[in-house]
């Protein structure tokens, strides 16, 4: 008998919780936080957790669920400028306080640091409720990107207070870890994150889609994944893909997802195929039909984006921080350059395309690894974080009834 079954057998399971949570993201909007936030309530449902959602109505049509471990609430939403299809909620203080003095949870999670996840702190200290957060997006380095460079200060002093007001602030590596903790960071507890590996993984390689692309079984298909955005450095997609191809001419590009820049590098760059938005198992097709991963972002907290390309078997080329630090060994299941060092980048995504059967074998490796990242591990590590904080609060309620009396 294994040792996990053991676990499994004589380890009793965390006693079920009524969680508040609260987010400004939530499925059907593609993006990490909200897919995240999706595969997260639906297992801590699964393991007997009650799970009150609030979150802003996404559109006229979207309707609240209500069943025995998920109670929906939606408030008013405006959108997000220059966030086609996201929306940010409106302070609500007042209703949730009501909602909360009715059905007192035993904790509130923040998933997002909006006006909405501000209401639900304040309500939450004035009830006296524990409150855990998350550190999903790094809303600081993103300033520069939209020519507002003045406002990382003032982003970076919001963000420290408003997690420094929580019991603990939940983060996805041990890198971000410690740099937020030399910014000031409190209470910072590390929870990664997995990735479906039935979901996104070599069997969903499409010979079709390859031949739309314009590729044999002897082309190496370069792609990238993700919001076509100024925070996501995609210019340096295309000038490694540049150097790529003049070694190796039997290579295609292929972009997936929308955004903002996207009619610029089209017009730009017609050379690559862009797919749109792909979502799903359509997504995982479309990764697994590809061969190299180019991931060149300097602003993720995590980047679920790398864990679904290993998932799929494709060799990954990335900065060494985020997701890409805490898996990936350089040369042996990916290639990592050092953060923001564009010529190690370009080298490493040349080395893949002079190598191709190499670029395989790491891929296959890449996937091996990401067999192991499971979400019922995280999601373990998840529980028992917010356990101890309810476990902590008690105590030192009970402290203060003690001085009281």
């Amino acid at each position: 008998m294994t040792d996990d079954l053991l676990l499994q057998i004589f380890v009793p399971r965390p006693q079920p919780l009524r969680i508040a949570l609260v987010t400004e993201t939530y499925p059907p909007e593609i993006n990490g936080v909200a897919m995240t936030l999706g595969r997260q309530v639906t297992d801590l449902q699964n393991r007997g957790h009650q799970i009150q959602l609030i979150r802003p109505r996404q559109g006229a049509t979207d309707k609240a669920v209500h069943n025995t471990r998920l109670e929906e609430i939606l408030k008013i939403g405006v959108p997000i400028p220059r966030y086609s299809g996201l929306k940010i909620g409106l302070p609500a203080k007042s209703a949730l306080l009501r909602l909360w003095q009715l059905k007192r949870p035993d904790l509130v999670h923040i998933a997002t640091e909006g006006p909405l996840g501000w209401s639900a702190l304040a309500a939450a200290q004035k009830l006296r409720l524990p409150v855990s957060t998350d550190f999903h997006t790094n809303f600081h380095t993103y300033s520069k990107h939209y020519g507002a460079s003045w406002l990382r200060r003032p982003i970076l002093a919001y963000l420290r207070k408003f997690h420094n007001k929580a019991c603990v602030t939940l983060v996805p590596t041990e890198g971000m870890r410690k740099e937020l903790q030399a910014h000031g960071y409190r209470n910072l507890e590390v929870v990664s994150r997995g990735v479906d590996t039935a979901l996104f993984n070599p069997d969903r390689r499409d010979p079709e889609l390859r031949h739309e692309w314009g590729a044999d079984d002897d082309t190496q298909v370069v792609i990238h994944v993700g919001r076509i955005a100024p925070e996501k450095n995609l210019s340096l997609v295309f000038e490694a893909y540049a150097a790529m191809h003049r070694v190796n001419p039997r290579s295609r590009l292929v972009i997936v997802g929308d955004g903002p820049e996207r009619n610029r590098y089209q017009a730009q760059f017609p050379e690559a195929f862009y797919c749109g938005m792909r979502s799903g198992s359509d997504l995982a097709r479309h990764y697994a039909s590809a061969d190299v991963f180019l991931f060149p972002s300097l602003t993720e907290t995590f980047g679920n984006v790398t864990t679904e390309a290993m998932a799929s078997g494709l060799a990954v080329v990335a900065y060494r921080y985020a997701a890409a630090e805490a898996l990936i060994r350089h040369r042996e299941n990916g290639m990592l350059a050092c953060y923001n060092d564009t010529t190690e980048f370009i080298v490493a995504a040349t080395e893949l395309a002079l190598d191709p059967a190499r670029a395989k074998q790491l891929g296959m490796n890449s996937h091996q690894t990401a067999l192991s990242i499971s979400w019922d591990i995280v999601h373990d590590r998840f529980e028992r974080v917010l356990h101890a904080i309810i476990d902590k609060e008690e105590c030192r309620g009970e402290v203060e009834l003690a001085v009281d009396g």
